[in-house]
């Protein structure tokens, strides 16, 4: 199904051919006055110079030829030579009802699907998920989303912190707290246990107190090095005790990830590539594109249009050990063998994003990947308190993500209890439905790569443009759609009477609900969940300015009320798909 403005676009571009004028000036915008019209046409000023004429003489001739417009009421020149147009309530009701029979509502999947690997996540195993993790899973969660719903065909990979010197930190660890535990025994031949000899809290602790400790006693660090050279090497029993690690961290990340309405189609780690580095190694050798710089393996991955100075891709340190450069590399070297996607996404911290320009440009250069394989750094700014600073607890440490959500959670279970007079049970369940909502929505609506405020009290309001605000709309809809139930008709059966708008709040809640194609397509194009934000906060403005100056259920005309009833079904429809994407769900009461 066409996109609205194309269609509209389509009827000016004629008008302008039928008029002498080259047809490419009959581009249509959204009106920038919608006090004086509904969309614009700046054609007839482009085309002022070429065709030697003032524009409002343009415009009129333009004009003229829209007089019997099937789309347009009203095509307008206005001085200097503006074209204000207004549509045809009958054009606008048509495309509404079409969207309504039309799969995904009109919208067009994409006629190249492509093969996409999203890297979002990036968690690291023993430790607990802080509000940093916040914005790397539910952006790429929601992008993810997009691309599918676009046709597109997506796999989300987490990418663990699983094998580098933290686990060395940790086994050390426990080797000291639990050292008669079988895996540091280098006699044992029988079986490992196959419950952990530790719980994630054990994790939790474990990891920062060694972290601390290897920063102030070389000795201890020598150990935890030692631990990790064993794990790396193989060693039967350190890598048991690293699939304890694995697992209990695993089921504690997917715990937290589900609380976020977060999944992932893979679960790998840094250490799946582990045993593919040598090889790479020597193909980055062997091909020539590796050297040795004092001491340490490097890429030169500088480019003769560059700027400012970019530093060599790093391959090994000097002492050989690999880096987070080499697993990255050596990640896209598998992903090429194993998923062959046209297409890689990392959703990262966008201070992140020189690091990413030189893994980009070694993979590149070293025939890692295809030539026309995309390669996107994503990045994302922070999230800060009300300081302009990172957001911290009030003691000042990292918030743990699951300490940010139950705080969230909580302020809307108090907002519900006061609004409404509903047992705690109903009331908590309902809480958490709204508290991921208020939660993404308040991050997503934020353009991706900007810096944002966390503010609980704001994002949490049932008012303006938050998360609660959209899930309102939608319990409002879903509560007249109940009652029209109740009355005895069937809502099912109304779907397909929407009519030609009989207000100007009815005609403008359609003109919203006929943009929501190109929304969504824009929103895949440029990797932006905010623009679906943006579009579903002016729909739901339109519904309630509808809502407001309309007596839908009261409406005595039978046929009127059924076109509205439809009309509403498609709005919480629309509503329902959107925030979807965007990776929350609404209830049925609020």
């Amino acid at each position: 199904m066409e996109k609205i403005i194309e269609l509209i676009s389509d009827e000016m571009k004629n008008a302008f051919e039928q008029a002498g004028y080259e047809r490419e000036l009959g581009k249509v915008t959204l009106s920038n006055r919608p006090d004086l019209c509904e969309y614009q046409c700046n054609g007839a000023m482009a085309g002022a110079k070429q065709y030697k004429k003032a524009p409002i003489m343009i415009a009129n001739d333009v004009a003229a030829k829209l007089s019997d417009s099937s789309i347009f009421a009203k095509a307008e020149a206005v001085a200097p030579g503006f074209l204000n147009l207004t549509l045809k309530n009958e054009f606008v009701g048509a495309y509404v009802k079409k969207m309504r029979a039309e799969e995904k509502y009109g919208l067009e999947e994409t006629t190249k699907p492509a093969k996409i690997v999203i890297d979002y996540g990036g968690p690291n195993v023993a430790k607990p998920l802080h509000v940093g993790h916040l914005r790397s899973a539910i952006i790429g969660e929601s992008v993810k989303r997009i691309a599918r719903y676009m046709g597109h065909n997506v796999i989300g990979d987490i990418h663990l912190g699983d094998w580098g010197q933290p686990m060395g930190l940790i086994m050390n660890e426990l080797k000291i707290r639990k050292p008669d535990l079988v895996y540091f025994d280098d006699n044992y031949t029988g079986e490992y246990p196959a419950e952990p000899p530790f719980t994630i809290s054990e994790l939790e602790d474990i990891y920062p107190f060694a972290s601390k400790r290897s920063k102030e006693d070389e000795a201890y660090k020598a150990d935890a090095m030692a631990c990790t050279y064993k794990l790396q090497s193989g060693v039967k029993g350190y890598r048991a005790l690293w699939n304890h690690i694995i697992a209990v961290s695993v089921t504690d990340l997917k715990r937290n990830y589900e609380r976020l309405n977060v999944a992932f189609d893979l679960w790998n780690g840094e250490s799946a590539v582990h045993d593919l580095i040598p090889g790479m190694v020597d193909d980055m050798k062997k091909g020539g594109y590796a050297y040795v710089s004092e001491g340490a393996l490097v890429v030169d991955v500088k480019e003769e249009a560059d700027t400012k100075e970019i530093p060599p891709c790093m391959i090994l340190k000097s002492d050989g050990a690999a880096l987070y450069n080499t697993t990255d590399l050596a990640t896209i070297m598998m992903r090429m063998e194993t998923e062959k996607p046209d297409r890689i996404i990392y959703v990262v911290d966008k201070r992140q994003e020189l690091y990413f320009d030189q893994v980009f440009r070694c993979a590149r250069k070293t025939k890692l990947v295809k030539d026309d394989t995309e390669l996107k750094f994503l990045g994302f700014g922070t999230m800060n308190g009300k300081d302009g600073k990172p957001f911290k607890t009030r003691e000042g440490g990292v918030m743990r993500l699951e300490s940010l959500i139950a705080e969230i959670n909580e302020e809307m279970f108090r907002k519900i209890k006061e609004s409404r007079d509903t047992s705690d049970d109903e009331a908590a369940a309902t809480a958490q439905v709204v508290g991921l909502a208020a939660l993404k929505y308040g991050d997503l609506s934020n353009q991706a790569v900007k810096d944002y405020i966390f503010d609980i009290d704001r994002f949490t309001s049932s008012e303006g443009d938050t998360g609660p605000y959209i899930l309102y709309t939608i319990v409002r809809i879903k509560s007249i759609l109940a009652k029209y139930r109740e009355s005895g008709k069937d809502v099912q059966a109304v779907f397909s009477d929407i009519k030609a708008p009989v207000n100007d709040s009815e005609k403008q809640l359609m003109m919203q609900l006929a943009r929501y194609n190109a929304s969504i397509e824009a929103a895949c194009e440029e990797y932006a969940p905010h623009k679906i934000c943006a579009y579903i906060y002016d729909l739901a403005n339109a519904f309630n300015h509808f809502y407001h100056e309309t007596k839908i259920l009261t409406e005595e005309d039978a046929s009127r009320k059924a076109g509205w009833i439809a009309l509403l079904a498609l709005t919480r429809d629309v509503l329902e798909t959107s925030i979807d994407l965007l990776g929350f769900s609404a209830p049925d009461r609020m």
